[in-house]
């Protein structure tokens, strides 16, 4: 039996934000735990991952977003896929 890592299943990204705008990651998956690597945008270290599994500060990909907005509509990064709300949800009686 070999001890290989086992790859994170891929989930789903959700709507890019508008310039300006925050990302929502709250996925498990957008942290890495176990090692840090060299941000595709500033270089500096750091646990983070993009939907595509891209090492890039939250805050680094959201600057992004704003100097590059037609380039981030192709969804590079983007927010999580946010669950649909029921109506019981939207009951506050």
């Amino acid at each position: 039996m070999t001890n290989q890592a086992r790859k994170p299943e891929p989930f789903e990204p959700g709507l890019v934000p508008a310039p300006g705008e925050l990302l929502v990651w709250k996925h498990h998956q957008h942290f890495d735990r176990w090692r840090d690597l060299p941000c595709v945008l500033c270089e500096l270290d750091t646990p983070m991952r993009s939907h595509h599994g891209e090492p890039v500060h939250k805050a680094c990909a959201e600057e992004w977003i704003t100097a590059n907005p037609v380039k981030a509509r192709q969804g590079r990064f983007a927010s999580d896929a946010q669950p649909k709300r029921g109506r019981a949800a939207d009951d506050h009686a």
